[in-house]
């Protein structure tokens, strides 16, 4: 019966601290492959006319009820004109649920950018983005225990009444973001690149809470950095570095890290596979080996946070696992229309 306490105790802890609403968005240790999660203005620069992939996330079913998240995102490009300069659109849904009463998420949310060439000759490109969707947050009330459902020498019933008014299990509102980010291609023959922008996110700052009325509590602006940088060393190999700075109220995160390629060879010229293998640091929370995959147009990525956090005694270093498909494309002869853009290597 204690044990069944306890865990009503949290169930009521949770709800209290969803209701306070210094919600923490979700995230992603592969976060370089979720652009429009971090900067709508991201949206759009990668090689190739069209990106679709999908990220699943699988965190502390050590320790708890998994916290599971799941991503689906598609991006696409349209040239203006016959200039180097192209608009961006994407599609980014997402869902995540935490916790033993299935606290759960679910987000669909649309991205437009604007991308302007301001040098052709290292197609340096300043982008401008926008994002507006719908979230919508909701409990499952079943799931959750109060101390007025056990009676004295009978234990726990589920048909006895809670004693508690509880709020609507379900709640939602529409949300809205915008980003820069500059990017370009560096070096004598073009081949290594940089990105850095910042974005930033809940712009109407939505009402975030369960009961059908006003109580002043609102979603914190997330602010979001981004860095990367590309490097072809040689024929063979290639490196990487990426970070992250990310700001939501009182919570911080911050993430970095590289990676390293090697490109295989095809004695036929018929196919592309690079290996990748790297490890990222989330400050104070995880180191985080990365292996990734790309075989011509596919990119697979797999990913395991190892908990450094004070959590570490109850985890054993076991946080979460992460996989990743991407695949981009061309729509037609890659020798014309928008095909042919230069964009800023991925």
């Amino acid at each position: 019966m204690k044990s069944r306490f306890f865990s009503a105790l949290s169930c009521l802890l949770l709800l209290a601290q969803v209701q306070q609403a210094r919600a923490q968005d979700i995230h992603f240790s592969q976060f370089y492959e979720t652009s429009m999660l971090r900067n709508p203005a991201l949206t759009g620069l990668f090689n190739g006319d069209y990106k679709m992939g999908m990220l699943y996330r699988n965190q502390w079913s050590s320790i708890s009820a998994p916290f599971q998240t799941a991503m689906a995102v598609a991006e696409f490009k349209k040239q203006i004109g016959s200039s180097q300069d192209y608009m961006a659109f994407g599609f980014q849904g997402f869902y995540d649920r935490s916790g033993s009463i299935n606290l759960s998420t679910m987000s669909g949310s649309l991205a437009m950018s604007y991308n302007k060439m301001l040098q052709e000759e290292h197609s340096t490109l300043f982008s401008f983005g926008l994002m507006g969707g719908y979230i919508q947050r909701n409990y499952d009330p079943s799931r959750m225990t109060f101390s007025d459902q056990y009676l004295l020498g009978y234990g726990y019933d589920p048909h006895n009444p809670s004693g508690e008014n509880l709020p609507n299990p379900k709640v939602g509102q529409m949300d809205f973001g915008l980003g820069l980010n500059l990017s370009s291609n560096t070096g004598a023959d073009n081949q290594n690149n940089y990105r850095i922008g910042l974005g930033v996110y809940h712009l109407t700052r939505p009402e975030t809470n369960f009961y059908n009325q006003y109580v002043g509590i609102k979603q914190e602006l997330r602010w979001n950095l981004n860095m990367s940088g590309n490097w072809i060393l040689d024929d063979y190999w290639s490196a990487q570095v990426q970070a992250n700075f990310m700001l939501q109220g009182q919570y911080k995160e911050f993430i970095a890290g590289g990676l390293v390629g090697y490109k295989k060879d095809d004695p036929n010229g018929l196919n592309t596979l690079v290996y990748y293998g790297g490890l990222l640091y989330r400050v104070g929370d995880a180191l985080i080996p990365v292996v990734k995959i790309d075989y011509n147009d596919l990119t697979f990525g797999f990913s395991y946070d190892m908990n450094i956090s004070k959590l570490r005694t109850a985890s054993n270093l076991r946080g979460g696992f992460e996989v990743s498909i991407i695949k981009t494309g061309l729509f037609g002869d890659p020798n014309k229309g928008m095909s042919s853009m230069v964009c800023p290597r991925r």
